[in-house]
């Protein structure tokens, strides 16, 4: 059954008579399968962490997205099971070339071995998007998410994933998380955000709105 807080082709689904997050696509990481429908584990995946919490991240299905740090296609994959066309940055080679495997059934996922830090080598690629996804284990998160702005249009969503321990090992997560949420303001409003221990320790999930 539909559930009006997520996404068209997101949807709670039955896998060993447990319910859990699902989507349609080809299999990836070994996920549990009922016939088209994939499960999408919160506890690998941010994005999902955020849906499984019930944060509103505006998604409504059929967006065009521009995923930072896809690494070996984990989330981008459920992202462009229910999306339109998916760009997905990623900077290591290793999971880049995974990523290339979880692209090839995916008519509309489009891989990028680039660095998420340097927007500028793949402007001439990457389309106006509806929506960027952030999930980059660097320091200046927030940074990096203020450089992609430049993709959104005015009211364009931001949904973020921080890692603390990526900013300061040292620093309490908390502190962290006011300073990436400061520096996000120059060019985003932030809506909600939420920390996401249940599912992964020392990180926030951040929905915001361009400016």
């Amino acid at each position: 059954m539909s559930d009006p807080a997520l996404p068209e082709g997101v949807e709670r689904h039955a896998f060993d008579s447990r319910e859990r997050l699902a989507t349609r696509g080809p299999p990836v990481y070994g996920e549990p399968t009922d016939g088209e429908w994939r499960a999408w584990d919160p506890s690998r995946s941010k994005l999902g962490a955020m849906l499984e919490l019930g944060m509103d991240t505006g998604l409504a299905g059929g967006e065009t997205v521009l995923y930072l740090g896809a690494a070996s296609g984990t989330t981008v994959s459920h992202v462009a099971d229910c999306c339109g066309p998916t760009y997905a940055v990623e900077f290591a080679a290793r999971p880049a070339r995974d990523l290339l495997s979880v692209a090839e059934p995916r008519g509309n996922l489009f891989p990028l071995l680039k660095d998420a830090r340097r927007p500028a080598t793949y402007a001439h690629v990457v389309e106006p998007v509806d929506v960027v996804v952030q999930d980059v284990a660097t320091r200046g998160q927030a940074d990096v998410a203020v450089r992609n702005a430049r993709f959104l249009p005015e009211g364009g969503r931001l949904l973020l994933a921080v890692k603390a321990r990526s900013e300061d090992v040292t620093a309490d997560p908390d502190d962290v998380f006011d300073e990436v949420t400061e520096t996000l303001s120059a060019a985003y409003e932030v809506l909600e955000s939420r920390r996401l221990d249940r599912f992964h320790d020392d990180h926030l999930g951040v929905v915001a709105r361009r400016r």
